[in-house]
Parts: C-alpha cells; structure tokens; sequence
C-alpha cells in the first residue's frame, strides 16, 4: 500500500473524529456563536474533502490489485464526509429555536453521529486488515525475491560443476591422446627390438659357420 495513501488517510480521520465533536458540540449553540462554530466545521470539511481527493488520486495511480480496495475504502470516507455535512446542515439551517435544535439533536443528529463513529470504526479496522494483507504481500514477495537469489545461486554453482565436469572430460581425452601415443611408441620400439633380434641370431649365426669353416680348413689342411 502506498504511503503517501495511508499519510492522507491518517490526516481524514482525525479530521473526521474532530469534525464530529465539533458538531456534537455546536447542537447546543445558538446565535453567533453557532454561526463561528458552523463556519469552522465547514472548513474542516473542506480539508477532509480536500484530503479525499488526494486519496483518490493517489489510488488511482497504483496497481489496479491495490486499487480496488483503496477505491473501496474512500467510498465509505465519502458518505462519512457526507453525513458530516448533513449534520452540519441540519445544525445551521434550523430556526434558531432551542426546541428544534434538541429535537433535532436527539432524532437524527445523534443516530447521524452514531452511524459516522460506526463507520470510522469499520473502516479503521478495514485499514488495518488491509495493513496486515500488504504487509503479508511483502513478506510474500520477499521471500519469493530470495527464492528467486537462491534459485540463481544454485544455478551459478550447477553451471561451475558443469564447467568442472567439461574440463576433467577435455583431461580424460587428453590423457587417451597421451596413451595412444604412447602405445603407438612402444608398439615400434617392440618391432623393433625384435627385427634386432633377427638380425643379431643372422650375426650369430654367420659367425659360428664362420668360425666352423675356419676350424674345417685348419684341420683338413
């Protein structure tokens, strides 16, 4: 809920509340002194409908899920600011009689003043479930914002493994490359020894035959 809403509607309620003590007490005024006091009461309504308007303005620029209720509230601030100025009506438009104004005290400005306390009461227990609705709404979103952080986090750490994973692969690959080669080595370092080895049994070979032929011809001759 925005703040500025909720300053104004702290502003309309005291206003309210002193509007109609105010009224309470200009019933049992007579003459100028009704006058002054009438004059001041429809200059606290003029602030309250003033503030109204804020209020109105001010909700109409929010979240249209945030709007409604608002627009909700500032229904029942209206027809509160209306009884206000009923009230002050009937006190000023009287005949200036006591009679009537005691009359009108005690059949319609009293049940007028009980039905605005009334309201002001609804709305103010209004205003502090919507408080606690907001304020579960943040919590909500706050912690949906650190799901969200955790939810990148572990994907930032998964991305690290995988880049762990990609490397230790390129390693294995490299360490095949390596063995193949080396076995490619040793496959022709095996050939080799072994056409040496032929080649050494033919040396050994000729040199006996040699060495037999020489011995032949020392003994025959």
């Amino acid at each position: 809920m925005s703040e500025v809403f909720d300053g104004y509607e702290r502003q309309y309620c005291e206003i309210s509340a002193s509007l109609s003590r105010k009224c309470t007490a200009a019933s049992s005024l007579l003459g100028e002194k009704l006058k002054q006091k009438g004059s001041e009461i429809k200059s606290g309504i003029d602030g309250a409908e003033a503030l109204i308007r804020k209020m109105d303005l001010e909700a109409r620029n929010l979240q249209p899920s945030v709007r409604a209720g608002l627009l909700a509230k500032l229904r029942e601030y209206k027809s509160d600011l209306n009884n206000l100025k009923g009230t002050l009506k009937r006190i000023t438009t009287g005949n200036g009689q006591q009679g009537a104004r005691e009359e009108l005290l005690e059949s319609g400005m009293a049940d007028t003043l009980v039905v605005s306390t009334d309201q002001r009461s609804r709305l103010l227990r209004t205003t502090e479930r919507q408080n606690q609705t907001s304020a579960r709404i943040k919590d909500s979103h706050r912690t949906m914002l650190e799901t969200e952080e955790l939810g990148v986090s572990i994907m930032h750490d998964l991305h690290q493994q995988r880049q762990s994973l990609l490397h230790a692969n390129d390693t294995l690959h490299s360490v095949d490359d390596n063995i193949g080669k080396s076995r490619k080595i040793m496959g022709a370092m095996v050939r080799r020894m072994d056409r040496n080895k032929w080649i050494i049994g033919f040396i050994i070979t000729l040199l006996v035959m040699v060495i037999l032929a020489v011995l032949y011809f020392k003994f025959v001759h």
